[in-house]
């Protein structure tokens, strides 16, 4: 539809940006910090480790003072679960708390909303040997740990997001370092799915939790949601497209909306000998969560065909060679590609927030979306990102577009605030607004400089984004 007239964006809504504790803080060790499985994983190969990071850990104050004066309303952040439990479980780290305490205050001191994700793909090293989310558990792990949070920051903490990319921890978990398989492990595809339903009962335990503990407080999923398009109108083009939407979005917010598993799913499931052992009064409890919001991450769509039996399964967060016999991937010609070969697709942008809202009538905030690109630093300290400021502009306009559909939109919270260190591509592969000066040959001097999209994100949140012109 073309409207001749947009609707404004809310006079309330979350213009800010996101980052997660693993990614940005360094101090990976420090002050009785245990190590998570990020810290313990094979690194690729040219790309920095997580002890020093953008060092936010230490420069926490500088790097919200810089949000503050891009005006953001909120900030997006993760707490490190080793950070507050060194193990896991067991004793608190009295530590931990003070930080995420500081940072809270801090945020809060310049009138923005912290937004706070449970968990960034940062499962405790202690309880990955204890075999991670398949370990039954695992639930009541994760519960405690969102326990803790909610009597320590939920006086002040508003908006809770859950697990973010379930999706992406259970279709590529090896690539972000997340999955964890038994020894001699007879079907992985079952055990991963055995992971991914223990994920979504602790996700509908927190939300129950946070709504007994935190009567004010919204929580919500914060999956990696990618509208996918058929290659076609061919009829089976169109199959293979509602195939691999079930598998990637609508499986994870079937559960945490309606408490059930999408049915195209499981019948692909049931034919893998792949389906979960669900105990009595699982479901009971996915009915009872009730997420107040959507949280979503979106990089791209995706775009597929009609499987030919052959498909090698492979690919990143945003990109699928295919399954064999469920759907094929397809390089869509109508869309560029970013330095990194991600699609990138604004108007899909809109698509995507239209269908999901269809499916679920819930307020829907944005809690990732970005380009990631090779800046450069001039000699005398300017960043001139023109190609991040045009991929924002052709990205909020479609945001939008979408409200003025009737979509209920919160916020834009992109990826990501400052730059850091990304999950299998390094420091190299910079989102932010504010560059920070390291690379992953060796650690810089970590001054911060403000790019041009810094400058440019002011003058959009000043306008409440009616002022989306280049500088």
């Amino acid at each position: 539809m073309i409207h001749k007239t947009l609707k404004p964006f809310p006079k309330d809504f979350f213009w800010g940006a996101s980052t997660s504790a693993y990614q940005v803080e360094g101090a990976n060790l420090e002050d009785g910090k245990g190590p998570s499985c990020q810290d313990v994983k094979e690194l690729p190969p040219g790309t920095a480790d997580l002890k020093t990071c953008a060092d936010h850990y230490h420069h926490y104050k500088e790097d919200v003072a810089l949000m503050a004066e891009m005006g953001f309303k909120s900030y997006r952040f993760s707490i490190a679960w080793t950070r507050i439990l060194p193990q896991g479980t067991g004793e608190v780290n009295p530590k931990g708390i003070e930080f995420y305490n500081n940072l809270i205050d801090e945020i809060k001191k310049y009138g923005m909303e912290p937004i706070v994700t449970m968990f960034h793909f940062d499962m405790p090293a202690a309880l990955d040997e204890r075999g991670s989310w398949g370990n039954r558990e695992s639930v009541d792990w994760f519960v405690n740990f969102a326990k803790i949070m909610f009597e320590n920051f939920g006086d002040r903490v508003k908006y809770w997001l859950t697990i973010n990319e379930q999706n992406m921890l259970t279709l590529v978990g090896p690539i972000i370092g997340t999955l964890h398989l038994p020894e001699n492990c007879e079907n992985p595809m079952r055990e991963i799915y055995q992971q991914n339903h223990h994920m979504l009962l602790a996700q509908a335990k927190a939300m129950v939790l946070c709504h007994e503990m935190l009567p004010g407080a919204k929580i919500g999923p914060a999956p990696n949601i990618s509208l996918i398009y058929p290659a076609s109108c061919k009829p089976e083009d169109i199959t293979a497209a509602q195939n691999f939407n079930a598998m990637r979005n609508w499986l994870y917010l079937d559960m945490a909306v309606y408490g059930v598993y999408n049915a195209i799913l499981w019948s692909y499931l049931e034919e893998h000998d792949a389906c979960p052992v669900i105990e009595e009064g699982d479901m009971d409890i996915m009915k009872q969560a009730h997420p107040d919001f959507i949280g979503f991450n979106y990089y791209n769509t995706g775009t597929v065909s009609a499987s030919d039996g052959t498909e090698v399964a492979g690919g990143d967060q945003q990109s699928s060679n295919g399954i064999a016999g469920f759907y094929k991937g397809f390089k869509n010609p109508y869309l560029p590609v970013t330095e990194f070969n991600w699609e990138i697709d604004p108007i899909g942008f809109r698509n995507t927030i239209r269908e999901m809202y269809s499916r679920y009538r819930l307020p829907m905030l944005v809690t990732e979306n970005g380009l990631g690109a090779y800046d450069t630093l001039t000699e005398d300290g300017k960043i001139h990102d023109t190609y991040r400021i045009k991929y924002y502009q052709d990205h909020i306009i479609q945001i939008q577009e979408a409200i003025t559909d009737g979509c209920e939109m919160l916020g834009y919270n992109p990826w990501s605030a400052i730059d850091l260190v990304s999950t299998h591509e390094g420091i190299r592969k910079r989102y932010g607004f504010i560059y920070v000066d390291t690379t992953d040959e060796e650690v810089g001097s970590l001054k911060r400089y403000r790019k041009d999209s810094f400058f440019w994100y002011k003058k959009v949140i000043a306008s409440n984004g009616s002022d989306l012109s280049d500088l």
